[in-house]
């Protein structure tokens, strides 16, 4: 008997169609990092299709190739770290999209599509305060005459300008978007301002409007994870549930086959889970198991949930994860490979 992250397609596919209402006219581009969250990257970009994205974001371009061999030729692929060139020849020939926020990789990317006599697709980005990479304000002028030049000899597509904030105060976040602002506005001065102008994440696209461009990066939001300290998500809940046989009857407390190795932090032992007769407390979590507090009839065989969508009494992963102040995307990804993922609609 092993434990089980159930996947609710159904879940995700309403998720999703509730974050586009939201998002209004900006597309939504769906953001796979870290194997879709930690809930297996086929299941989402097949149920993301049936859904009706057609814009995915990928952390790397190895990420990027993964997404597109299940998407297929007509999806977008944005894939923003910067790479190697043995990388960088692999996502032009795919025609992965890529997110350049330097002028020397927009030099080796340049230098690459002219060598393999193909056009590359990049989004260039300002550094708007967050100095997570990105073009210096005082360095955009040169970066978009670079990039423009290259377009005039049909190497490469000046197709996005994008960066990210801080979402650390809205007014950061308001300075961060005049500086966004005015480099598409610079852009704009010596050719067709790109189609893609992306600033904003999950939260901010969610709750500051103002902000949006015509594309929003949405991740954890579309899984049903919510920011950790922050509002419940109308229309969205958890996707994935993770769900845990009893093993072993000890006196009145039930051992559960997931634990520390499986990913399941040790810290979290005092958490609410879900047990069949209701919520119930993990009192200890070890290696391979978790000690959970009895309940009438109990039997090897039952089931616990350890997250989820709060059916049982469980906490979901952004409640846990704000026991020991983290964020819920990192319960999930810490998962291991022992879990079997299983589609449960």
């Amino acid at each position: 008997m092993r434990p089980e992250l159930r996947l609710d397609s159904a879940v995700f596919r309403a998720n999703i169609a509730a974050v586009r209402d939201r998002l209004g006219d900006s597309t939504l581009m769906l953001v796979l990092k870290d194997d879709a969250y930690g809930h297996g990257l086929r299941w989402a970009v097949e149920t993301a299709l049936e859904a009706g994205v057609t814009t995915f974001g990928s952390y790397d371009v190895r990420g990027g190739l993964d997404v597109r061999r299940l998407a297929g030729g007509t999806a977008s692929v944005f894939a923003w770290a910067t790479s190697t060139d043995e990388e960088i020849d692999e996502a032009l020939l795919q025609d992965i999209e890529l997110g350049v926020g330097t002028i020397e990789y927009l030099r080796r990317i340049v230098t690459r599509a002219d060598v393999l006599g193909v056009r590359a697709r990049v989004h260039l980005k300002i550094d708007t305060g967050l100095h997570r990479n990105g073009v210096r304000p005082e360095d955009w002028a040169a970066a978009v005459a670079e990039a423009r030049a290259a377009e005039s000899a049909g190497i490469l597509a000046l197709v996005g300008v994008w960066s990210h904030i801080a979402e650390a105060s809205d007014a950061e976040d308001d300075e961060a978007q005049s500086v966004f602002l005015d480099a598409v506005q610079h852009t704009g001065l010596s050719g067709a301002v790109p189609a893609a102008l992306h600033l904003t994440a999950s939260a901010a696209s969610w709750w500051r409007p103002e902000l949006r461009g015509t594309v929003s990066r949405i991740g954890a939001f579309c899984y049903g994870i919510r920011s950790a300290d922050g509002p419940d998500l109308d229309g969205v809940q958890p996707a994935a549930r993770l769900v845990a046989p009893v093993v072993r009857v000890d006196g009145d407390a039930a051992v559960v086959a997931v634990g520390s190795l499986d990913g399941l932090p040790s810290t979290l032992a005092g958490m609410t889970v879900g047990t069949p007769a209701g919520p119930g407390v993990a009192l200890e979590i070890d290696l391979a198991t978790t000690t959970v507090e009895g309940w009438p009839g109990m039997a090897v065989g039952d089931e616990v949930t350890i997250f989820g969508p709060g059916a049982q009494g469980e906490e979901t992963a952004t409640t846990l994860a704000e026991r020991i102040e983290t964020v819920g995307e990192e319960i999930l990804t810490r998962l291991g490979p022992r879990i079997r993922r299983r589609v449960v609609e």
